[in-house]
This record gives C-alpha cells, structure tokens and sequence, in this order.
C-alpha cells in the first residue's frame, strides 16, 4: 500500500486545513470588494450639490447673531488667531472631524472669551463654506483677517474639493465679506500658509489633491489690501527658491517673511522585490515623505515711488544657514505661532519605520521658541515652584498657631457667659459666619506641571504674551484620535500649563466589525491592547513624564557641542543685556539712558522722523529695550534655573545700589 494510505488521519487533517484556508481566502475577498464599494463614495456624493445646501441653509440667516455655547467640538486643520481688535478674545475658525468612518467639516465661527473663560457662536448669513486646511493671519495695516482657500471632502473622503476664495472678516462686528480681486488670483489650494507685511498679504506652498495624486505647490502670492488686487510676482530662472510644500511655518518680519520646515512626498523608486528570469530587478516608482528642515528669508520691497499704478512689490527668496539645536529628530505636524520676534512650537511626529503594515510613528509634547533674528531654537521647559524656606515655613506655622489659640479663647469666653447666663451652650445660638470670603466666585483651576500629550498638528495661538493650544491629533496603531481640549502657557512665566476645557475622547468606530470565527482566537488580547492604549490617551498630563535629554534638545548623544553651526545674525553685544531675575521693567528702568541714545541714533538717519516728540522718543526707547529682552529671555531663564538649583537668589550689583545697601559681608 502506497504511503498515503499508511497514515489516513493526516491526510484527513490537511484535506481539511485546506479547505478552511480556501474558505477563509473567499471570505476575506468578498469582504474587501464589498469594503471598497462601500468606501467609494465619488459616484454617489456631488459635491457641488452638497455645497449648495449648505450656502441655501446659511442664507436663511437673516442678520449677524451672536450667543453662548459650549467649547466647539473636536476638530483638526482648523485656524485660530488672536484677535486683532480685542486683547481678551480668540477666534476659531473652520476644521474637520473623522472618527473613522465619516468626516465632518465646519464652517461656524467660535469667539473665545479669555477674561470670562465663556464660548460664543458667531452665525452670519454671508460666511465661508465649511472647510478644513485653509490658513488665514491678520492684516498689517488694517485689523481685519484674511482668509484663502481649504478643502472639503464627500463624508467618506472618496472625492475633494478645494477652494480658491478669498475671505476678509471684520473682527470687531463678526462681519465676513468675499473679495473679488480685479485680476487673477491663486489657484484653489491646502495646506499652504499666509503671512502680513505692511499693507500687503503673502500666500506660500500648499498641495493640490485630486484623489489621483498629490501635488504640492512653491508658487508665492501678494495681495494688496489697498489697490485690492492680486500679484504673483515672477523670479528669474536661476534665482533659488524654496522646494514645494506644505504644513510649514511662515512668521512675518520687519522686511517680509521667514520660512521654515515643511512637509512634502517627492517620488523615488525602489526595487519591486523578486527578480526576474533574466537578473534585473523590477524597479516601481513611490511617493517618499519627506520632511524639510531648512530656512529661508523672503524679502519684500515695495515698489518705487515713481513706479506705474498697481505695480507688483519685488521679491527675492535668500536661503538661511541651518538653524542652531534644531529639534532633533525632524518633525512633522507643526506650525508655529508668533510672539515678539519669536516663533513658538510644539508637538510633531518623527516617523521611524515604515514596513508593509504601515507606519510606525513618534510623537512628542516639547516646547521650543524660535529666534527668528538670531536663528537658534531654545527648548521652553516648565518652571518648578520655588520651595518655601524653612524660616517662613516656621513663621506660618506659628501664625497659625496664634490664630487658632485666640479662636479657643474666643470660645471659652463665649461659653463662659453662656454659664452665667445659667444657659446652656448647646442652647448658645451660633455665631453667624461670612463664607463670602473662602469661596471665591469661580474656582482657579490649578497648574499642572507637565506638558499635554504628545501630538501634532495644535493649533497656536498667542495673545499677550499667553500662548494657547487648540486641539491636535494622536495616533495609535491605525486609529486617529482627535484631542477635545485646551490649554494655556503664560510664556512669560513659565509657571505651569492651565487647562481650559478637556473632555473625554469619543471612541473610533470601526467598519470591520465583523469577523469570522477563525479570526477571533486573538480577539481578548486585541481588546485589552486597545483599552490600555485608550487609557493612556485618556489619562491627564499629570499622569505622564517628560524626560528631557540631549537629543530632546536638538543634539545628537555623539555630537560634540563645537559642531553646531553658529548663528547666522549675533546680537548686537554693545547694547545692554537684562540680568538674571531682572523684569522688562527693572531692565528699562536701568538701561533706560542707553536706549535712548540709540533711539536718538535711529531718529538721526530717518529723516521723516526728526520732529518726534519726547514721548515718541521714549517709547521707541521702550521698543529697542523690550526687543533686547525678549531676545535674551531663553539664556536668561536658564541662568535663573542655574542659579535657583545653586541657591542664588536675584544678583545685585553693589555700585548699583549705592553705600546704603550695608557691608558685602551681610549679603555673604
């Protein structure tokens, strides 16, 4: 007898291990054909029609109204800016939320009021379309916002749309108006970002997506807020430019513009794995992510006084050298807010690995100020509060002891008129007592000392001088969770983070819920992976802990400090520098002389300026002073932490303070 008949009950058992892989394969084919035809939704969704509902719906708005709610829902892409017109508002514009199986846009305007902590919905029958991944920023010469631009997709995202309006809103009435430029304008786009410089409005890079492909865009664009009109200003061929992009940081500066980082997929090819009979491999062409890091300087002149009406500015793009303590590693997802010179930023995602699953990801909560002028990145870390020394600890301590032994006498002495009285004292009526004090109207709420869960894509915003994160996005294995928050930094301080609102994340639904019962062996281990990763998104900043190290701080572990390149401006050494523990106050108080001889500098080369009062004087003093400042706050704060880990208080120059100040022995 043949071997097969020699062992009857394998071949029954691979016969039948067969046919359930055969079975299974069908299964998992007719699920992925019914998945793609349900996902498809460019034959069934117009676009077009969609849009003119929602423009039908909003036309029923009669006027422009204004009213309470609660904080606006989760969303990402979305813009906030603070208001121009007025120091205690936000406005928050726009955004999209996917749970994972439907997107929805939006296009309501959201008023957060900083000194009421209250949420107020703008409704206007004349108001962009709902979009996601447009960009707006605040006019130079004017105080109004400008909006172009964004995208909208069919609820599955099978098809997009991108806009190319142009949008102005009137801040102070809650007035949105569409501008209709005399020319040619921008082509519809997303992603790209817009920047103010004098009375003009800078658009940069973006992307095109068709479904098909997806094409980023290097092309500039200035609108003059006064001639009302569009300029797409033409370079020479050989004139360097920045490469196509998107997702990058653009910050306004006295002559233009500053740009930096970016994200872009350029093509590459790769090998197509097997090889063929004849020794070549196949090679099939990928789009590869890449996510740049350098710098470039956009500089804008005006055009001549004697130049034809409506004439272009002129413009040249001059590359910067590479930032020093750049974030390491690179990061995408984050867009910088500005703040006195400085850009602020935080969050991002470094993808390490990318294999036939997907692609693993890292993402990060650090803080870091840019200093545009100087080209070097300063890592921001929160500030511990300072202890209480044992001294004062022991003089409140007896204080409280004091206090609480006039509150005995006071009651013995009560109890003992009660006995005169030939009372009782329980009888006693109980002395009236005036919570007003130990309950304050609105409760603080406290600072925490750790920063928010890593994310990308939070939108910033910063108004006086108190930065504010909206929002962000987190991913874990192939779910997107959407952060339903908001936070607050004073940046000036550095004290802690405040949390303004926070809800619980909503769960990701799932379109594969069914499964075959082969496919449910693992299912108890999936479960719990997912119910520790929702735990862990779940959980308060306080639950989690940064560790900073030297690659936190933008150096490489085997980098020698001597590497990094020097910065491409150095500060002006012969000014004044604030000192440790010094305010901006302090420090003008003390320099003010030397300020004012260089504002008398300034005002002697511009000629327009020389019948400048002494009060213009003075504050263009101010200006230079509080520049220098701020320049200097990163060093100066980390000689503070320095000195506060040394137990160095606040320095005082003895010459300063005069022969009053006692012998140096007591300040020993």
């Amino acid at each position: 007898m043949g071997k097969k008949d020699k062992n009857p009950k394998a071949a029954e058992k691979k016969a039948r291990k067969q046919g359930k892989q055969g079975k299974k394969a069908a299964q998992k084919e007719k699920k992925v054909k019914a998945k793609t035809a349900e996902d498809s939704d460019a034959d069934d969704v117009d676009l077009d029609s969609v849009l003119e509902e929602y423009a039908r719906q909003q036309a029923q708005f009669l006027k422009v109204t204004e009213s309470p709610c609660e904080a606006p829902p989760p969303r990402s892409a979305a813009t906030i800016i603070a208001s121009p017109t007025n120091a205690n508002e936000l406005l928050l514009f726009g955004g999209e939320y996917y749970d994972g199986s439907l997107a929805t846009f939006y296009n309501d305007l959201c008023i957060y009021q900083i000194d009421r902590g209250e949420w107020r919905k703008v409704t206007s029958p004349n108001s962009p379309l709902p979009r996601s991944g447009h960009a707006w920023c605040r006019g130079g010469n004017t105080k109004d916002v400008y909006l172009f631009g964004g995208e909208f997709s069919s609820p599955k995202q099978g098809t997009f749309y991108h806009y190319n309006d142009f949008w102005k809103l009137d801040p102070s009435a809650r007035e949105w108006t569409r501008l209709e430029s005399k020319g040619k304008g921008p082509p519809a786009r997303s992603g790209h970002r817009m920047a103010y410089f004098k009375n003009y409005i800078i658009l940069f890079g973006g992307f095109q997506d068709t479904s098909v492909q997806t094409k980023y865009l290097q092309d500039v664009w200035i609108y003059d807020c006064q001639a009302f009109t569009w300029h797409s200003p033409v370079l020479p061929p050989a004139t360097q430019k920045p490469d196509p992009r998107s997702s990058f940081s653009f910050l306004p500066h006295e002559s233009g513009a500053v740009l930096y980082g970016g994200y872009s997929r350029v093509k590459s090819t790769t090998a197509a794995g097997k090889q063929s009979k004849g020794g070549n491999q196949g090679v099939r062409s990928i789009l590869k992510p890449v996510i740049h890091q350098d710098t470039w300087f956009l500089r804008v002149s005006p055009p001549q006084s004697d130049s034809l009406p409506n004439s272009p500015p002129n413009i040249r793009w001059e590359r910067r050298k590479k930032p020093a303590n750049a974030p390491n590693p690179p990061r995408a997802g984050i867009t910088m807010a500005y703040h006195k010179g400085r850009g602020i930023m935080f969050g991002g995602v470094h993808d390490v690995e990318e294999s036939e699953e997907g692609i693993d990801s890292e993402f990060f909560n650090h803080l870091f100020a840019w200093n545009i002028e100087r080209n070097r990145f300063f890592q921001l870390t929160l500030k511990q509060p300072k202890r209480q020394s044992t001294k004062q600890s022991a003089v409140d301590r007896s204080g409280m002891r004091r206090a609480r032994g006039k509150a005995d006498e006071a009651e013995l002495l009560r109890n003992l008129a009660a006995l005169d009285t030939k009372g009782s004292i329980t009888d006693e009526a109980p002395m009236p007592m005036d919570m007003s004090e130990d309950i304050p109207e609105k409760l603080a709420k406290p600072l925490l000392m750790t920063m928010p869960h890593p994310r990308f894509n939070t939108q910033l915003a910063v108004q006086d001088d108190i930065l504010y994160l909206f929002g962000g996005t987190f991913e874990k294995r192939d779910k997107e969770f959407t952060f339903d928050e908001m936070w607050a930094i004073d940046l000036s301080k550095l004290d802690g983070v405040k949390q303004i609102y926070c809800r619980e994340l909503e769960n990701w639904n799932d379109q594969d819920e069914e499964s075959d019962s082969e496919e449910d062996d693992g299912s108890d281990s999936e479960d719990e992976d997912i119910e520790e990763d929702s735990a862990s998104i779940f959980s308060s900043p306080q639950d989690t802990e940064t560790v900073t190290t030297a690659t936190d701080l933008g150096v490489p572990d085997d980098m020698d400090m001597s590497e990094v390149e020097p910065p491409e401006f150095t500060p002006n050494d012969y000014r004044p520098h604030p000192r440790p523990f010094e305010s901006l106050r302090d420090f003008f108080t003390r320099t003010t002389n030397s300020w004012q001889e260089f504002a008398l500098e300034a005002l002697k080369q511009d000629e327009s300026a020389v019948n400048k009062s002494i009060k213009e004087l003075k504050k263009n003093a101010f200006d230079l002073a509080e520049t220098t400042w701020w320049d200097f706050r990163e060093e100066i704060r980390a000689l503070e932490e320095q000195q506060e880990e040394s137990g160095i208080g606040e320095i005082v120059n003895v010459d300063e303070r005069g022969t009053q100040s006692g012998s140096s022995g007591r300040r020993r």
